[in-house]
């Protein structure tokens, strides 16, 4: 029995880390996410993938482009 109370703990903590999301906070209040608020979120960030990201074009990522980009794969969850 106490081997399996340990299995399903250690599930447990293995499902909680596969549902995690990166947070992205928007620091300035502004409602979008800049390229320095995503590269704080996703240290490998490039100019090229926040252009991917930012589908109208207007240098802000809003929540509905980072949710696009992330329900694609552009970046992780």
């Amino acid at each position: 029995m106490k081997m399996f109370a340990l299995a399903l703990g250690a599930m447990t903590v293995f499902a909680a880390a596969a549902n995690a999301q990166t947070v992205v906070t928007d620091t300035d209040g502004n409602g979008s996410f800049s390229i320095e608020e995503l590269t704080a979120a996703y240290p490998d960030m490039t100019a090229e993938v926040f252009a991917s990201i930012d589908a109208n074009g207007d240098g802000a990522v809003d929540a509905d482009e980072l949710a696009a980009a992330r329900e694609s794969g552009i970046i992780a969850p």
